[in-house]
């Protein structure tokens, strides 16, 4: 996989041009200007049919804060008359997340009653997965999930010991996933534990399949853990990437309202939108979080903004945040009329653009040089959620660092960005 790497830098700089960090399995995800990837971990519950706004707000009294919608596929089951961006806009608002599922073709040996089944053929297999992952996208468009956005892939669960079967999966699922990161989409799969995690898992380091950034599990046995899953190993999907479905189809009440659903537990890419704000003085847009950066665009008082997420860069009066808007440009948050003056507002994330790590035991350093103290390590093909990146130590072809959540740094080289010789947009510089 080096040598291969290798060698595709070494194309790259006679052509001029900068290459991708990775190829399969850890394929780079072109993240779109005006993006933003959103982390959530708590409970989560998923229905067939998005409930209405007033049965959303009821349920503000749950222990969920997230949700599961249906966006679209050929076996999506029920009506969503409720599913709009007006929805979307009203429900994030009142700071749920969202979990994109699209429920396209199922394996051609599935045990479920969904009636469209993939071809048998690896090549049309691979040609509908391309095809269905760009439906997501649109329907995603369609309903303001913004690029960054995880989609869910529904493999429903399928006889696990035909293996013609398990490789026309296998072979849908990673054409999903590159065209989703293509896009500039996360790419999730929800499957069984016992057929599409396990093959899954099983393919994790095969460099002839794209490796799903996320996987989410249906395995109903009232243990919400999002470890120490049969069959899977805790080493994959390990770094904010794991969800677990662990009850199935039953009801609850909370205000008067009852919904059928399933419980399920994250820690994992959900779906991010634009937050609808406005500007509150005559105030310029910076391509950039500071004022150094050039001129996007001016606002005069009173302009209606989309906010994808929150970033810091130098205070202006009194904060230091910066929001990032839909069009990829950055306005001080304190022209803005956000909940606070002084901080992050929720539900509005931090701006975060994960990706998959290429080598075993990557480590984590207290700054952008392989001469600070080591801080812990990053195993194969978890995400590295970056929020900026800076110059520091030349590791191979690269002086690029990224830095995580927590502070800490690992070298861009090892980490499937679009370039593995200079910065990659749109990531900011630290």
């Amino acid at each position: 996989m080096l040598r291969f790497k290798l060698l595709v830098v070494s194309c790259a700089l006679i052509l001029g041009a900068a290459a991708p960090a990775a190829a399969e399995p850890a394929t780079s995800v072109a993240y779109p200007p005006g993006s933003t990837a959103t982390r959530y971990a708590g409970l989560a519950f998923d229905t067939c049919t998005a409930p209405t706004v007033a049965q959303m707000t009821a349920w503000n009294s749950s222990p969920f804060r997230a949700i599961g919608i249906y966006i679209g596929g050929n076996n999506r089951g029920c009506a969503q008359p409720q599913l709009t961006a007006s929805w979307v806009s009203s429900v994030t608002r009142m700071g749920w997340r969202l979990i994109p599922i699209y429920m396209g073709w199922q394996a051609p040996c599935t045990l479920s009653t969904k009636p469209f089944k993939m071809s048998s053929s690896l090549t049309t297999a691979s040609s509908q997965a391309t095809s269905a992952a760009a439906d997501a996208v649109a329907k995603a468009k369609a309903l303001g999930l913004v690029g960054g956005s995880a989609i869910y892939g529904d493999m429903e669960h399928y006889v696990a010991n035909n293996a013609a079967c398990r490789d026309v999966v296998l072979r849908y699922l990673s054409s999903w996933t590159k065209e989703l990161h293509r896009q500039g989409y996360v790419s999730g799969v929800y499957a069984h534990q016992d057929s599409g995690a396990w093959h899954l898992s099983g393919a994790y380091n095969y460099a002839s399949y794209a490796r799903p950034d996320a996987l989410w599990i249906a395995r109903w046995d009232l243990n919400n853990s999002l470890t120490n899953w049969p069959k899977i190993n805790n080493a994959n999907w390990a770094v904010g990437q794991r969800a677990k479905q662990y009850q199935g189809d039953h009801t609850e009440t909370y205000n008067g309202v009852t919904l059928n659903i399933d419980r399920d537990r994250f820690d994992a890419p959900v779906a991010s939108v634009g937050f609808n704000y406005t500007i509150t003085g005559n105030v310029s847009a910076r391509t950039g979080p500071a004022w150094s950066y050039p001129l996007a665009t001016n606002y005069p008082s009173g302009s209606a903004v989309r906010v994808v997420c929150q970033t810091y860069g130098p205070q202006v009066g009194t904060t230091t945040v910066w929001n990032r808007l839909t069009t990829g440009a950055y306005v001080t948050d304190n022209y803005v009329n956000t909940a606070s003056n002084t901080g992050y507002t929720y539900p509005i994330p931090a701006c975060l653009y994960p990706y998959q790590t290429t080598t075993a035991n990557l480590s984590r350093r207290s700054g952008p040089g392989t001469s600070y103290d080591v801080l812990g390590t990053l195993p194969t093909g978890s995400l590295a959620w970056v929020t900026c990146q800076r110059s520091g130590t030349q590791v191979a072809t690269t002086s690029v660092w990224n830095r995580l959540p927590d502070g800490s740094y690992v070298t861009d080289y090892y980490v499937a960005t679009a370039s593995n010789t200079t910065y990659t947009a749109p990531t900011r510089r630290c």
